[in-house]
Order: C-alpha cells, then structure tokens, then sequence
C-alpha cells in the first residue's frame, strides 16, 4: 500500500500529509466490506484521513458524520470530504468519541471503525502516531459501550481488528447487548493464518455468517475475491 502524501481511488482523492496513520488495507477492506442497506445515517469513529467515510458515501446516499480526536488529521478529512463529488454529506467533529457520544442526537443506523488496536505494544515516539494505534485514548469497551448508545434499534455496528483480538472483542459486544450477524476472517496469503478480521454486530438477534477473504494467493497475485471486492475503488481493477 503507498505511503505517498496522497492516493488516487476511482472516484476521489486522499490527500494525508498530516495524518498519522495513511491510507491502509484495513481502512479499504472495511470501507468496502461493511453492508450498506437503506442506511441514512452513517458515523465513522476515528476517521483520520476520512477514508472509510468517502468510501460509504460512494456507496450510499446517507448523511454521514465522522469523529476524530486528532485536530491536524481532522483538518485534513475535511479538506478531503470538501474535494470530493459528496462533500453535502460528509461532516468531521474534532473531539474524543466518548465525548460525541454523550451530546444530544439523533440515533445512526450504521456505526464503523478502524480502532486504535495495538494494545500491548511498546508506545511510538510520534505522539499522533501513538494516539492513531493505540487502545489507551478509546478501548475496546469503550467503542462498543458509546457505539451501542448511539446506534437505532435496527442499527449496525462495523469493525476491522486483530484476529487475535476476536475473542475478547465479541465477547464485550455480547455483554453490551450486541450480537454477531456476520465475520469474515482476512487471510493475508493463500495458506497462512487469518491476520484480521471484519465483524458486523446488530441489536437485534439473527444468525451469524462466518467465512473468510485471502488477499494474495500462492503466487502473490491479488486473488478474484479481493478484487471483486475491491473493484470500485483501486484503479488499477
């Protein structure tokens, strides 16, 4: 994935000079993944770049909201909802999510996160880098606790995290009343283990699909799957 300043998708431009974390495969795969059905209110928590946000608004015609904690990559996922053909329905909140959540609105039918994940590792020396990757501002439980207050009773919640972290994570979503309606286990090479995995959570009880998403196959090559999957954002599909 380029670490360029900016990235070139089909249908708008990332530009990410001052945000911390750049353009990445999880951001596109959850961008692409999550099931958008009759959503008209969407809220991306930690949007950094506004990736995930642009990449829903391209499938949707929702109003969607996005919060990020991080005053120079919310400047720059403004600039980017501003540049792009949806910029009427994209908005950026500068603040902690706990904080948004607490303030009066009106509920979101869809809820979707790239969250902070490396948990136990050893801090960075950029401080926004540190804030980007890190559980230690906004935990688990705490995603899970503000996402279910914000969300409608047929609301959704979205996630990509550690495959590792799965456990732990469905786990907190079961106690917060959340249940698992789908997960799909991302395999980075034919062959090898899952490495992340997409997890879509809903209010109301319905029975889990559970299946999986190689990117590279045995030779390297991107595989049909990704993409199909993929297709109406990389240029180069």
């Amino acid at each position: 994935m380029s670490r360029n300043n900016w990235f070139e998708f089909k249908q708008f431009r990332i530009e990410q000079q001052k945000a911390a974390m750049k353009v990445g495969t999880d951001g596109v795969l959850l961008g692409a993944w999550t099931p958008v059905v009759d959503n008209q209110r969407i809220l991306d928590v930690g949007t950094g770049t506004g990736l995930i946000a642009l990449m829903l608004a391209q499938r949707s015609e929702a109003i969607i909201d996005a919060v990020e904690i991080d005053e120079p990559a919310c400047e720059e996922a403004q600039y980017n909802f501003d540049h792009s053909p949806w910029s009427n329905r994209l908005k950026v909140f500068n603040m902690d999510f706990q904080v948004f959540a607490n303030l009066p609105f009106e509920p979101y039918d869809l809820i979707i996160s790239n969250p902070p994940f490396f948990v136990n590792s050893l801090k960075t020396k950029n401080a926004a880098t540190y804030l980007a990757r890190h559980d230690e501002m906004l935990s688990f439980e705490q995603l899970i606790t503000a996402s279910r207050r914000l969300l409608s009773n047929t609301g959704r919640f979205c996630v990509i995290i550690p495959f590792a972290s799965c456990i732990d994570f469905r786990e907190s979503a079961r106690l917060t009343g959340f249940y698992l309606r789908q997960q799909t286990k991302v395999i980075p090479k034919s062959g090898r283990s899952p490495k992340r995995v997409l997890l879509e959570f809903a209010i109301q009880p319905d029975y889990p699909i559970d299946n999986e998403l190689t990117i590279l196959d045995e030779n390297g090559c991107y595989t049909e799957d990704y993409k199909i999957l993929t297709s109406p954002f990389y240029p180069a599909f």
